[in-house]
């Protein structure tokens, strides 16, 4: 018996190391986003319209990302993401930080995930 008859997938195409960390750190900034937009709404730092909408809107995009972080799409709109975050820092101050340490893990895990990938294939070509 197959597990991937319990995780839900099919037995297809394997889950790249890619994706699988693009979405760990997509997934953890989505929450710290939402919370970011209420506390810029809470401390008064935006107009309540911007901060809300303007944060929901965010997170509606990186919802969607995580569905898509398996396909070069998703690599390309999170990175997108990211620079967006980065920017909110205009808006509100210590987002360049908070903004810049997401980033900074995002293209970490871009280039090391993307090195696994090619070397996994690599041995499964190998392996054969």
């Amino acid at each position: 018996m197959s597990l991937s008859r319990f995780s839900g997938r099919s037995s297809g195409r394997p889950r790249s190391v890619r994706g699988s960390l693009l979405s760990i750190v997509l997934g953890f900034e989505t929450i710290v986003v939402f919370l970011g937009a209420l506390v810029a709404f809470g401390l008064d730092a935006l107009e309540p319209t911007v901060a809300l909408v303007g944060g929901g809107v965010l997170v509606l995009v990186m919802v969607i990302t995580l569905a898509l972080a398996q396909f070069r799409i998703g690599a390309v709109i999170g990175t997108v993401v990211q620079a967006a975050i980065v920017a909110s820092g205009f808006l509100v101050p210590v987002m360049f930080f908070i903004g810049g340490t997401f980033a900074a893990t995002w293209v970490y895990c871009l280039v090391v995930g993307t090195r696994i990938d090619r070397r996994n294939a690599a041995t499964d070509s190998t392996d054969i």
